[in-house]
């Protein structure tokens, strides 16, 4: 599915007015074409128009994903120069502050989210005039909002750790401004329920390509136990998803990251992203329906023949030297990930490559996965880039249940190799690169294996995190500080949250 970019319709207040005679008279909104709440969720297809609204909000997140890769060791911001994106900057440099537009944008669209959802759940029994709806599907649908209300609230205790909780109803300006933090455990509770509320409800497969199905659900909350340590629960429902025999590895690594390989065979949960629909406001960058980031990782300057795939971009989000040089020769995955621009240029002298050296923090590399390509974008060209997130792949539930059966309560390194090794047979395309290690020397090896998978899709800097590792890998990471980011001065300012440690 490519997501319509819909959103909830304004909340028009009831009025009331005053005749001249001082005596108050009622109102109806309807006489002056005013639609109000109440004329919300009154059939079938309101309820699955509002459904499509509360994804709306998962495109808006598309900075999380290069985030995740420039905080860590993967990626450095690039770009034109050292003021260019700021908020991106200060991240890679870990000067960052509470004052940062990336990570209020992050905080702002995944609340748009969760208001969203629970709007639908505050309304799922009836309308707000009382009125029951009831429909075929009906609890299937809700299955696909429970799921974006728990990503929601995963990306926020990711990133933030202890947040504000709250399900039960859409929060107005006033409620706003009396939240405070939840601990991050009882976040992770609510997540655990939704997801396990979803699980329930969601078919293994929908017909249209993008929406939630019950293997998305077990497979994220998999991925919630295994970032709680929880790693008996997170093997037994990650066994799930892989026993199912609904989803394969792709035998051309490279081919999931074209436009004919979204939402394919390896496919567990894509955010969907479309050029259908033109956007032009650059006051709202993220806000479409197209997917900003993939203009930010291009080659800056970039000019050739008719010939050569690739559009020009901002030099953003660039792999570094250090992530390209962990691929073992023969390793296939590396050419996918990393485009080394001097060696692609030399290889097609027919493509007449001119480009701009990226300005600031060069590595030579560029993000392969994410390289804006001719054709794929209309309108506000940097705008409406089509291009997926592949959230969650096969290959990464592989990498998750072999870390759990390593590390769970009585480990079983046999099933943990034997999943690893799946997915180093595709990348390597033979069986000679097999991993027989056991204990802790594996867990390493699940470890890098996933930074090798993985790479450019957002996940590093909070495997790093989740594994302890972030000080060691991490230049000017202080442990105490930077396993979360700050709250947003602005909520701080609104709400009187108190600030994490360090900020």
């Amino acid at each position: 599915m490519k997501m319509l970019n819909k959103t909830i319709l304004g909340m028009a207040v009831l009025a009331t007015t005053i005749t001249s005679c001082k005596k108050w008279v009622d109102y109806n909104p309807h006489e002056d074409f005013i639609t109000t709440e109440q004329d919300y969720l009154k059939s079938e297809n309101d309820y699955r128009t509002m459904a499509v609204s509360v994804y709306t909000p998962l495109q808006w997140l598309n900075q999380a994903v290069p985030v995740g890769d420039i905080a860590s060791d993967n990626a450095v911001s690039g770009g034109e120069n050292a003021s260019d994106v700021l908020s991106l900057q200060q991240i890679d440099d870990y000067t960052h502050t509470p004052v940062n537009s990336t990570l209020s944008e992050l905080w702002q669209s995944a609340y748009e989210g969760i208001n969203r959802a629970n709007y639908m759940v505050q309304y799922k029994a009836a309308n707000l005039a009382g009125e029951k709806v009831e429909f075929a599907g009906k609890e299937a649908l809700y299955g696909e909002v429970y799921f974006t209300r728990a990503y929601y609230y995963f990306t926020l205790v990711k990133f933030f750790g202890d947040v504000p909780l709250f399900v039960d109803k859409r929060l107005g300006l006033a409620e706003s401004k009396s939240l405070k933090r939840t601990a991050k455990a009882d976040v992770y509770k609510q997540i655990e329920l939704d997801l396990t509320n979803a699980i329930a409800v969601l078919p293994a497969s929908q017909s249209q390509k993008g929406r939630i199905t019950k293997y998305a659900a077990q497979a994220l909350l998999g991925k919630v136990y295994l970032y709680q340590s929880k790693f008996d629960a997170a093997a037994t429902v990650l066994e799930s998803v892989i026993n199912a025999n609904a989803f394969g590895l792709v035998s051309n690594y490279g081919s999931i990251f074209l436009s004919e390989g979204e939402n394919g065979a390896e496919s567990v949960f894509e955010i969907q992203y479309s050029n259908t629909s033109p956007y032009y406001n650059w006051g709202g960058a993220t806000r479409g329906q197209g997917n900003y980031a993939i203009q930010q990782c291009g080659i800056r300057g970039l000019n050739g023949s008719s010939a050569m795939p690739y559009a020009a971009g901002w030099s953003t989000n660039l792999p570094t030297q250090n992530l390209a040089a962990i691929y073992a020769a023969g390793d296939l995955r590396k050419s996918v990930t990393v485009l080394e621009i001097e060696t692609y240029k030399s290889s097609n002298p027919t493509f007449n490559i001119t480009y701009q050296v990226a300005p600031y923090k060069n590595t030579g590399l560029y993000n392969q996965k994410y390289l804006p390509r001719k054709g794929q974008t209309s309108g506000q060209v940097e705008l409406n880039y089509l291009n997926n997130f592949r959230i969650i792949r096969f290959s990464e539930v592989l990498l998750m249940a072999a870390e759990a059966f390593n590390r769970s309560g009585t480990p079983n390194d046999g099933k943990a190799a034997g999943y690893l090794n799946r997915v180093r047979q595709r990348a390597f395309g033979d069986l000679l690169h097999n991993i027989s290690a056991t204990g802790t020397t594996l867990r390493q090896a699940i470890w890098d294996e996933r930074r090798m998978e993985l790479a450019m899709e957002g996940d590093r800097f909070f495997d790093l995190v989740r594994t302890g590792q972030a000080v060691t890998k991490i230049t000017g990471f202080v442990v105490g500080k930077h396993e979360v980011f700050p709250i947003p001065q602005q909520e701080i300012e609104v709400s009187g949250l108190n600030q994490n440690a360090g900020y």
